[in-house]
Parts: C-alpha cells; structure tokens; sequence
C-alpha cells in the first residue's frame, strides 16, 4: 500500500496509488460507497493514529474495488488537476533528523574524526514542507549555499517509548524520501542546525508513503541528481546508526507517537562536499530516488 495526500480541483484529500502506479484511489470515496466501519479519516495523521484498525480497512476496501470499475473511484495520476502534496502536508511536531549517518558523508564535511560516536539529532520546523513537484524558495537574500540532502525517512505508526531495537520495526507505519535542503552559511554562522535547516519549503517530502509492509527486508538504495548529475549513492545499510538503534535512542526518553517523521541521514556527495562547492541555483532540479518508494522532484526557484 502507497498512501498519498491528493488536491483534485482545489479539494484536498487521501488516497492510494494503484498497485501499476498510474492511478490515485480517492480512498474515502470507496469507504463511503462501501461502507466503512472506522470513522474515515481526512488527512494521513488521523489515519496513521487509527493503527491497525486503518490498515484492516484498507485491506478489505482493495477486496470489495477487485470486484468493481476503479475508474469509478479513482483519478489517472497524470490528470493535470490532479496534485499531489506532502504525504503530511503539516506534521503534528518539528522533524526529527538523524546528521551525520553515514562515514562517507562525516568526513566529506569534515574529517574521520567528525564520525560520531553518538546518535546526532536536529530538527526542522514543520512549515519547511512541501510536496513532489513543488518549488524550493532559493532564500538568495540570506543564505549563498544552498544545499541537498537526499534521505529515507521512517513514519511512525503507534507511540512509543524505551522501545527495544528488536520490536523497532512494530512502531514503523512506514517510508518516504525526504531532501533536508540547507543553507550551509547560516548553520556556520549560528553554530548549530535549526536555522539553517528550516527555512520555508526547506523540506521537501514524497511523493507517498510506502507501508512497511512493502519494504519488509529491502535493503534500501537511495540516489540522488542535480540536473540529471548522480550526485549521491548510497543504502541503509551503510548506516553507522540502523532504523532500529534510532528509535531506540529517541525514545529511551521521548515518546514517540503515530505520525512522527524521522529523516535517517544522507550519504555522501552533498554540494558543499565538492571542490569548489556544488551549491544549489535557481533553475536545478534535484531529484531523490529509492525504487520501493519512489521519486521526489523538486526545482529551486
């Protein structure tokens, strides 16, 4: 199941790609027409939080649409009144980040002995998101080095705290891509990574979400280009820190809880890791891609 956020002629709704991926279901339109037995969610934050309950309904909905016309109950993703938003257009709490998660990526900002010992957190601030296709504000009058950040980023799916790194996977609804887009110079002059993280439509997320059920045993493999250039390659497992030790260490005190977003880190290549710095522009494209979770496009203004 790949869930979306959806604008068809200015209404904004939930749906799911069809498994070909060339059609977006308007899931509360089969639930209405079928009959629904949970109260239908508006918007992917409610429908995470339904847990179990949601997932049994989806599941049964796919059954009763076998037996009927899907046209009836869904739009070409192509149509071109069709949109599609951040899977969570405005998460419920600041993103939580995962920096420096990968060696390469360590040292190409700094040195061997940047590799952390520790989990690194940061957060970007929920107005920083924005959908698939959508334009990335260049902020030329504050910020030169404008730079991309490809990511997985982990959903959760039902509160947690002190969770074990054996049950992490329980609390994973599940996955999308992320670009934690940053001004280098303002996280260099303000000595810490808020700011220079959050920036309006800093934080592009998309185009779905890919339930876990999915991804089971995938060994993720995330790329991503500027103008068509691979910039970045890497997997999950080059991770110094799993999906698992992460929701471990964020939650020994801190609960988690449905809907959370948490961006897992980025390989190596990012601009700022070139010489001279590859720096964003307006007019580039980047574009990060994971075959189970999609492709996430976004042009900088």
């Amino acid at each position: 199941m790949r869930f979306v956020t959806f604008e068809y002629k200015g209404q904004q709704s939930i749906g799911l790609l069809n498994d070909d991926q060339t059609r977006v279901i308007d899931l509360a339109s089969v639930l209405n027409e079928k009959g629904s037995t949970i109260n239908i969610p508006s918007t992917l934050l409610e429908a995470i939080d339904l847990g179990e309950t949601f997932i049994d309904e989806v599941t049964s909905s796919f059954q009763w649409l076998e037996k009927r016309n899907i046209e009836d109950y869904s739009f070409y993703l192509k149509d071109p009144e069709l949109r599609l938003l951040a899977p969570i257009p405005r998460p419920s709490k600041n993103i939580f980040c995962v920096g420096k998660n990968y060696a390469a990526h360590a040292i190409e900002m700094g040195s061997a002995a940047d590799i952390p010992e520790h989990l690194l957190m940061f957060t970007k601030a929920p107005t920083t998101v924005i959908g698939t296709e959508e334009t990335v504000f260049n902020h030329a009058h504050i910020t030169s080095q404008l730079d991309y950040e490809g990511e997985i980023a982990v959903i959760i799916g039902k509160k947690g705290t002190a969770i074990k790194e054996e049950e992490a996977y329980d609390y994973i609804f599940g996955y999308t891509l992320l670009n934690d887009i940053t001004a280098r110079d303002l996280q260099k002059k303000h000595k810490q990574f808020f700011l220079g993280k959050s920036l309006d439509t800093t934080c592009p997320m998309g185009p779905w979400i890919t339930h876990s059920s999915l991804v089971k045993d995938s060994v993720l493999k995330i790329e991503t280009k500027v103008n068509g250039e691979l910039r970045q390659k890497g997997s999950i497992d080059q991770m110094i820190f799993s999906i698992p030790t992460i929701l471990s260490v964020i939650s020994q005190g801190m609960t988690l809880e449905p809907g959370d977003i948490i961006a897992t880190g980025t390989p190596s290549g990012v601009g700022s890791g070139f010489s001279p710095p590859k720096y964003l522009k307006s007019g580039d494209e980047i574009e990060i891609r994971v075959d189970e979770l999609g492709v996430l496009t976004n042009t900088i203004q």
